[in-house]
């Protein structure tokens, strides 16, 4: 890819063009683009030219070496001196800022990675890409007890990918300013980096129940814990395009085949925030949990082997202050649903 090239869709937006570092020029084509809502997200998401009436924004450019990385990595080909067209059905507007987030993140790896790698890490990077852009717009936290610093607070002078498997580790070298007002020597610090994950615990009001899940977790074996197979709330990471309450409803459909009715924020937070890049959306999601419900559920293409069980609300409430649930998320929820359920039950009329 040598030729001049025009650029379609979600490639010719201004923010495609700066992270890719291009520069071009105007250079409309007659005919209406069809799907691409998942253009830039999914590799199979970009959108089809269909000739007829109409005019298609495009941008005449010379390719340089980020674009032909990052259309190798999103498998895309020029056609008739085109480039961002495929097959992609998904309809609705293409999600430009998380496109170039994720753009930027393709373009951030080592340059001996090889495109297969990145390919196959495309679905994480779009769940890191997505989590970083709902930090930024996250309110500040602490107020009015911690106030909010600068920018230039915090000096970044390097940041390496260590490792990229499903999840990833970034060695950070930098400096930040301290509470006399100096900044610190430069500090080496590791951050496990996994994405925003969703933690619902199911609870039927009218019962008076909720559903646990329990499945295997390596990270309580590699400890030598002797109950390895935990107690949990349904959980997961939050997937590039959806939005966080959708990925709770999802989740509860893979892991335990429920619908939930509504969902009650609970408690986000970071769970460790000194070295895991991971933040966390804690809900209350309201059920109809007959008995009978709880059985094995699971995505078979994750390998996921999901128990259910019900048990009463204020069963977990003991569990839990007698030290039998050890999965801080389903903790955390449980005694905050114990001080708020009867709050709740008024606002669902149930009082």
């Amino acid at each position: 890819m040598s030729a001049p090239v025009l650029l379609v869709g979600i490639l010719a937006e201004a923010a495609m063009q700066e992270a890719l570092g291009l520069s071009g020029v105007r250079d409309d084509l007659a005919g209406v683009l069809a799907g691409g809502a998942r253009a830039g997200i999914d590799r199979d998401g970009w959108p089809r030219l269909l000739p007829g009436q109409g005019t298609v924004a495009a941008v005449r450019v010379t390719p340089n070496a980020a674009l032909i990385r990052y259309a190798e990595v999103m498998g895309l080909a020029v056609r008739d001196g085109i480039l961002g067209l495929g097959e992609g059905e998904a309809e609705g507007p293409p999600q430009v800022p998380l496109a170039a987030a994720i753009a930027r993140h393709i373009l951030a790896a080592p340059s001996e990675r090889s495109v297969a790698d990145i390919v196959a890490r495309l679905p994480m990077i779009g769940v890191v890409a997505a989590s970083e852009l709902r930090g930024a717009g996250s309110p500040p936290s602490g107020a009015p007890l911690v106030d909010l610093r600068a920018p230039q607070d915090v000096q970044v002078i390097a940041r390496d990918e260590a490792f990229a498997g499903y999840f990833a580790v970034n060695i950070c070298q930098l400096r930040h300013r301290t509470h006399a007002g100096g900044m610190t020597p430069a500090l080496r610090r590791e951050v496990f980096v996994s994405g925003d994950a969703v933690v619902v615990l199911p609870w039927d009001p009218v019962r008076d129940r909720v559903l646990l899940i329990q499945q295997f977790r390596v990270a309580p074996l590699l400890r030598h814990d002797p109950q390895p197979w935990l107690l949990e709330p349904v959980a997961g990471r939050v997937d590039a395009g959806e939005t966080v309450e959708d990925a709770a409803r999802r989740e509860a459909r893979e892991e335990a085949d429920l619908t939930l009715t509504r969902l009650v924020p609970v408690i986000h937070h970071y769970p460790s925030p000194g070295a895991l890049g991971e933040y966390l959306y804690l809900f209350v999601g309201i059920a109809d949990l007959p008995d009978g419900i709880e059985g094995v559920h699971g995505l078979e293409s994750e390998a996921e082997d999901i128990r259910g069980h019900l048990i009463p609300r204020d069963e977990l409430t003991r569990m839990a202050l007698g030290g039998q649930v050890v999965n801080g998320p389903l903790a955390m929820i449980a005694l905050w649903l114990e001080l708020r359920q009867g709050a709740i039950r008024a606002e669902l009329g149930l009082a």
